[in-house]
């Protein structure tokens, strides 16, 4: 059982919704225009609805297997386990050729369930970062980069604080372009108006 959830888990994360929203709203492929990505903000680019959508579900997925691996297993490693195997699905995704996203919304939701105050935390981050800035992923990076941090501060267990510092790497390591982009200025900015 505890296999099945954990292979469950990164399936759930392996949907691309992202994909799947944009070429219902619009027709095109999210992997050919804007970023290439197929996380919420490319697809909101795309479709303002698609990107909201995409946003929600991609959360959802995560926080639905964590979910499903506390209810079903009684080994407590194996609700940590499904949060790593969610993000990965997501971000190499069996059904787009392992070529996903960078996991932030997933990991949001999955660690919701894990560490809901450190998320918490994180996403107010995040919107000062953001709002700040006008940039997505700088606001991304730092909330992944302080997760740990925040984690260990409110006090949850070990192996959840190295999941999370397994999670922020992973997600910091699929914003290098977007970090290369800052440093040269050419990084899209955040508009409520676009």
């Amino acid at each position: 059982m505890n296999i099945v959830l954990i292979v469950a888990a990164y399936l759930l994360g392996a949907i691309p919704f992202g994909y799947v929203l944009v070429r219902l709203f619009t027709g095109d492929d999210i992997r050919r225009s804007g970023s290439g990505n197929i996380g919420a903000t490319n697809a909101m680019r795309a479709s303002r609805t698609a990107g909201i959508l995409t946003l929600l579900l991609d959360a959802g997925k995560g926080a639905l297997a964590v979910g499903l691996a506390q209810r079903f297993s009684s080994e407590p490693r194996v609700p940590v386990i499904a949060a790593v195997a969610v993000i990965l699905g997501h971000v190499f995704p069996i059904f787009l050729r392992f070529r996903g996203g960078k996991g932030v919304a997933t990991g949001c939701g999955a660690f919701a369930l894990l560490a809901p105050y450190a998320v918490a935390a994180v996403l107010v981050l995040f919107v000062v970062v953001v709002f700040s800035s006008r940039y997505v992923s700088l606001g991304s990076i730092a909330a992944a980069a302080l997760f740990p941090v925040f984690a260990f501060l409110f006090g949850y267990g070990g192996s959840v604080v190295w999941i999370c510092i397994l999670g922020s790497i992973l997600i910091i390591a699929r914003h290098q372009a977007n970090i290369r982009r800052i440093f040269r200025g050419e990084e899209h900015k955040f508009s409520l108006k676009s």
